[in-house]
């Protein structure tokens, strides 16, 4: 559990939890779900003593839950955000592994995990999961600000609890707008092999992973549309700050929160195309194959239909009669061969001019 003091434009980390609020400024308690099971009561005594007020038993189940989708419930002294956010895969170990689970990656990357957020007046609790960098990116971020980089000087650290909220879920939403090459480049490669007539397509499986894995990042991306909008509305309804700079900053949240809530839709939108141009390839790759094998029997028919006036004259000629007409004349093969490739020369021109032979471009 990590513990961190912003004031202005100081940001210091406090080794354990104060037994008071600081003079000025907010606390931001960041922890992993583990330890956050174990410090629980600690942490409620210390919320108690800070804001007068404790977190419900039903959002302590929520930020414990890692398997709860994204979103948003309020009281009348905090408000709770749960919000899903990108797991952390294994990276591959080289660039031969990497090229080689391609697709096992882009599928891996989809699966997500809940960060919890609990937005007090003048206090942010965050809870993490065990292998989360959100805290540490920040921590570092907000760390860097203050000092400053490459002689430039330091930009404003967030002004509340809600603005450092909203920063870390813009953050989240960021990767997943990240993930979108990765995801095209991959469907685009299962295209290719899928519209390869050369190649014996025997990927499905990848395929079916993959539709599964954009459905279920649609759920994600709906649940955190949602748990946004629902925060928009809570904003909304918090009483009127009289002071101009209050204003400000809470005109600076709803911007913040819009530009989110933007961003969600963006990657909704990106998923949804998605879904919908492999749905069309395999629609495609099925009426490809169903116009592949009308073409193939166009062709055995008109074979058929060329070499059956050719099987009659033979069948004809190939009957135990001694009587038939030039059956002991020496020319009479000749001239039934002759008769015979010209039939089926001027059968084949006529289906060729019919277009009944040839391949389709």
């Amino acid at each position: 559990m990590r513990i961190f003091h912003i004031a202005g434009d100081q940001f210091t980390e406090v080794d354990s939890l104060p037994e008071a609020l600081p003079a000025t400024g907010y606390l931001w308690v960041g922890s992993a779900r583990a330890e956050f099971a174990e410090k629980i009561a600690a942490v409620q005594a210390s919320l108690q003593r800070w804001t007068g007020g404790q977190l419900v038993d039903l959002h302590i189940s929520d930020l414990l839950n890692d398997q709860l989708p994204s979103h948003f419930d309020d009281t009348s002294w905090y408000d709770l955000l749960v919000f899903r956010r990108l797991a952390a895969s294994a990276a591959p170990a080289s660039a031969d592994e990497a090229r080689a689970r391609g697709a096992q990656l882009a599928l891996e990357t989809i699966d997500t995990s809940p960060v919890g957020f609990a937005v007090f007046d003048r206090v942010l609790l965050t809870v993490h999961p065990n292998d989360c960098m959100v805290r540490e990116f920040f921590a570092q971020r907000l760390q860097h600000q203050t000092q400053g980089v490459e002689g430039r000087p330091a930009s404003r650290l967030p002004p509340s609890p809600p603005d450092l909220m909203l920063r870390m879920v813009n953050y989240m939403v960021d990767s997943y707008l990240e993930l979108r090459r990765v995801l095209t480049k991959h469907l685009d490669a299962l295209q290719q092999d899928l519209f390869d007539r050369r190649a014996n397509f025997g990927s499905w499986k990848t395929l079916l992973d993959s539709r599964n894995s954009l459905h279920l990042l649609e759920d994600t991306c709906e649940d955190q549309r949602a748990s946004i909008v629902e925060w928009i509305d809570a904003l909304d309804e918090w009483p009127a700050e009289g002071e101009p700079l209050a204003r400000r900053d809470r005109e600076l949240l709803r911007v913040r929160s819009r530009d989110v809530l933007e961003h969600i839709e963006r990657v909704l939108s990106h998923v949804r195309r998605l879904e919908s141009s492999i749905e069309n390839a395999v629609q495609m790759h099925f009426s490809a194959q169903s116009n592949r094998t009308n073409e193939i029997m166009r062709t055995l028919t008109v074979l058929t239909a060329i070499f059956l006036p050719l099987n009659l004259v033979t069948g004809f000629f190939g009957m135990n009669f001694d009587t038939l007409p030039g059956i002991h004349s020496p020319r009479a093969f000749w001239i039934t061969l002759s008769a015979m490739l010209v039939l089926g020369i001027g059968l084949s021109w006529f289906f060729w001019r019919k277009r009944y032979l040839g391949r389709s471009r």
